[in-house]
């Protein structure tokens, strides 16, 4: 009874916490808990037992006996609500001298005014994937540079957390508890312009940060050789490299403190990632379970008092060299947990302990209820405790050692993936075979690793010359992983599923575990999960038009959904490929580009089509060359398409590329000016071109007047006045103030990237901007 009434309470907690997304979301828990306390109170007199029914009498009274009462409900439904507005208390806020505070508003002054901030590490550095060092400062001090000559007004102090970065060599050798210096830039972070982008703005407030540095020169001030848990985590990491090397020690480390604790190379994390991977570079509950293991086995002939104390001080000191991360605390808890069992005697509920971890953790930080570690975590370990044991009686025909390694990455799996396809969209095709081939490498290292560290911590060769052990290991591991990660079809981008759509099909996952009917009946809830998933996906597809000018900086970059049928115009510069192009083509489901249209805007060698080639396959490529075509990059480019089996072509200005519904055409040698024709719809991109040359080009016939116009702020004014389109779209808004009045003016809507983010259009619809459009969802929840 008080361990029912114990769970109800505790989900009430987790369910208040999630509502916080849905609008007036405690009042609905609330709500909900007395209409179930009034059902209940209704029926709270349970069947009194006859003679004459026998035991089924009994029976019956005990099941109503052991319901939990009504007022069970009410205080869960009141813990509910409470829950929400402690998540809203617990949200960060910056304080009045928080350093986000004096970050200049104008974004002209934002790039020139160099400012010194002083302050504590609070992080090792890592390296960043534009190979810069980041870290986190601990500000307590700031001020501002006069024409780099020292500084110009009276220091402030401040507070507050800010993600700086630094180039990687004035990075290298910083440590936490160390008081440094930094010269350079501060900024704001921005939200997702694009969708499926990377919401920055977000990350850092997870972290209880509200603004970043981009620094430039770094002078120690205070270089105390202060202890800390840091100097062990480099011990280990070095003394494993020594003789493995990278990236096999990095990923050694990684596999026994998590990658968060290791700066693992990012192409490894990458490939793990992509292959469905990722959780082998998390610390979490198998560490957990084998450093129990060892020091029980160990401590197995001492008193029960003694294993639970050194059983504990292994699990703290775990913790604290992997760092405190969601995963391992939970996992943490749930191994003290454990050995609270063994100290009385008494079997652990791991359900029930699983149930406390999660509480306890939200309860001190309720934030980490959207944090994917933490739901990726607790989902996987909830798959284990649930659904293990019914698939390995059905695998009861075969071997148990082969039946727990289909079991367990299955079960993991099945719990994981709706909210990874919420997320990204994408699910790595062979990762189920992949985690069971790997399951032994995985277990073989991660036993070794420990070993070889806590070796290391007595002497660094001791545990270097045990890691060498793993060299075979962890090489076969990373080939496995890179051979099945380059498999055909080894990522199937479906799409990201709405959260109706997760709700649903983790409903039918619930129905399946606890209902009878619908566990002899599994195949069809899989049936209805298929339908739920893959029948909306393929619907949009092949009934959307639509078309999306994101947010990329100097260059148009357009995307045209036709029925299925993906164009990409232009790639943008380097960096605009992975994280602009691929993370929204993944989110709307796209497996592949029937044409890409190269218009060579910048004139630049250093574009993002090679990015989107290496994702994305592309089955037309046609470029508009303004210069011959020598370059080392259009080399490449022509070899990636042509290994996809795809056709590059070359196409002078003035010819015409039509693309489904889609007409492209450069206007003009040397000028970088693409006509499009969208349905019935005339577009203009107009690149770096002087005014007067596109006003000489439009008098003379030889440009049409759109009705969609693209180009830079500096032109817009000019244009707009030119030809009076429907639609101008521009790329910032570092613009004169009388300018952006007179434009308010104009009949002509103007959208600028650089502050409405991706602008979107549909034939029945209105043109609109993302970012709007967030914020409209937003203000609802």
């Amino acid at each position: 009874m008080f361990q029912t009434s114990g769970v109800i309470i505790c989900l009430g907690y987790i369910f208040g916490l999630l509502f916080t997304a849905v609008p007036w979301g405690g009042v609905w828990i609330l709500i909900v808990a007395i209409l179930g306390a009034v059902f209940l109170r209704k029926r709270t007199t349970p069947p009194q037992p006859q003679e004459s029914n026998g035991n089924k009498g009994k029976a019956t009274a005990n099941i109503w006996q052991s319901f939990p009462h009504p007022r069970v409900w009410l205080i869960a439904g009141l813990v509910g609500l409470l829950a929400t507005v402690y998540l809203q208390w617990r949200s960060p806020q910056p304080s009045i001298k928080d350093i986000s505070q004096f970050v200049p508003t104008d974004n002209v002054a934002n790039q020139e005014q160099l400012v010194i901030v002083r302050g504590q590490v609070e992080s090792s550095p890592r390296l960043t994937r534009s190979q810069r060092g980041q870290f986190w400062l601990a500000a307590t001090q700031l001020d501002e540079v006069k024409n780099g000559n020292g500084p110009a007004s009276v220091p402030k102090g401040v507070t507050g957390k800010l993600y700086v970065t630094l180039p990687l060599l004035q990075a290298t050798g910083l440590h936490p508890g160390e008081e440094i210096a930094v010269t350079g830039i501060l900024y704001k972070p921005k939200a997702a312009s694009n969708p499926g982008a990377f919401d920055f703005q977000k990350y850092l407030k997870q972290e209880g940060s509200f603004a970043g540095l981009i620094g430039r020169q770094i002078n120690i001030v205070n270089d105390d050789d202060k202890w800390g848990w840091w100097q062990i985590r480099e011990r280990i990491l070095k003394s494993q490299v020594q003789s493995l090397g990278i990236p096999a020690g990095p990923l050694v480390s990684a596999m026994v403190l998590g990658s968060k604790a290791v700066d693992l190379p990012y192409d490894i994390r990458d490939l793990f990632v992509k292959a469905g991977m990722a959780h082998a570079l998390a610390a979490s509950g198998f560490q957990t379970s084998l450093i129990l293991g060892v020091i029980l086995q160990l401590t197995k002939r001492t008193n029960k008092a003694t294993q639970f104390i050194c059983g504990f001080l292994g699990l703290i000191i775990f913790l604290s060299l992997s760092g405190f991360q969601p995963a391992v605390l939970r996992a943490v808890i749930m191994g003290s947990a454990a050995l609270v069992g063994l100290l009385l005697d008494r079997k652990v509920k791991q359900f029930g302990s699983l149930l406390l971890a999660a509480t306890l953790l939200l309860l001190f930080n309720p934030l980490w209820i959207w944090d994917l570690g933490f739901q990726l975590s607790f989902l996987a370990t909830l798959g284990l405790i649930v659904t293990v044991p019914a698939i390995t009686e059905k695998l009861n025909w075969l071997p148990p050692a082969i039946a727990s390694l289909i079991a367990v990455p299955l079960a993991a799996t099945i719990w994981t993936l709706p909210i990874q396809l919420s997320v990204f969209g994408v699910v790595p095709a062979y990762s189920l075979l992949l985690n069971m081939i790997t399951t032994p490498f995985i277990s073989v290292i991660s036993i070794g690793g420990i070993i070889s560290a806590i070796a290391a911590l007595a002497s660094s060769r001791v545990g270097s010359a045990i890691a060498s052990i793993l060299n075979y290991p962890s090489d076969w591991l990373i080939q496995l992983v890179e051979f099945f990660s380059s498999l055909p079809g080894n990522s199937l981008v479906v799409g990201s599923i709405s959260t109706w759509q997760m709700l649903a099909v983790y409903a039918l996952i619930l129905l399946t575990c606890l209902v009878k009917w619908w566990q002899k009946r599994w195949w069809f809830a899989g049936l209805m999960i298929f339908g739920l998933v893959l029948v909306p996906a393929w619907h949009s597809a092949n009934t959307l038009f639509r078309v999306t000018v994101l947010e990329a900086g100097a260059e148009p970059v357009v995307v045209i959904q036709d029925k299925g049928n993906i164009t990409l115009i232009n790639s943008g510069e380097e960096g605009t490929g992975r994280y602009t192009i691929v993370p929204f083509l993944q989110q709307q489901g796209v497996n592949k580009i029937e044409w890409a249209i190269a218009s060579d805007f910048d004139n630049n060698d250093n574009n993002a089509w090679l990015e989107v080639i290496q994702s994305l396959p592309i089955k037309n490529f046609y470029k508009y060359s303004l210069k011959p075509e020598t370059n080392l990059a259009s080399q490449e480019i022509q070899q990636e398409v042509q290994k996809h089996q795809g056709i590059y072509q070359t196409v002078i200005p003035g010819q015409q590329v039509v693309t489904g519904l889609t007409v492209a055409q450069l206007i003009k040698e040397q000028l970088p000016i693409l006509y499009l024709q969208i349905q019935n719809q005339t577009w203009l991109l107009v690149g770096d071109v002087e005014p007067q040359e596109i006003e000489r080009l439009a008098k003379g016939g030889g440009l049409p007047r759109p009705q969609v116009l693209w180009c830079s702020p500096e032109s817009l004014k000019d244009l707009i006045k030119l030809f009076q389109p429907k639609v101008a779209i521009a790329t910032s808004t570092n613009l004169d103030p009388k300018i952006i009045t007179e434009l308010k003016q104009n009949p002509t809507q103007v959208f600028f990237t650089g502050r409405d983010g991706a602008i979107q259009w549909t034939p029945n619809g209105q043109f609109e901007s993302f970012i709007q459009e967030t914020e409209n969802k937003s203000s609802v929840l």
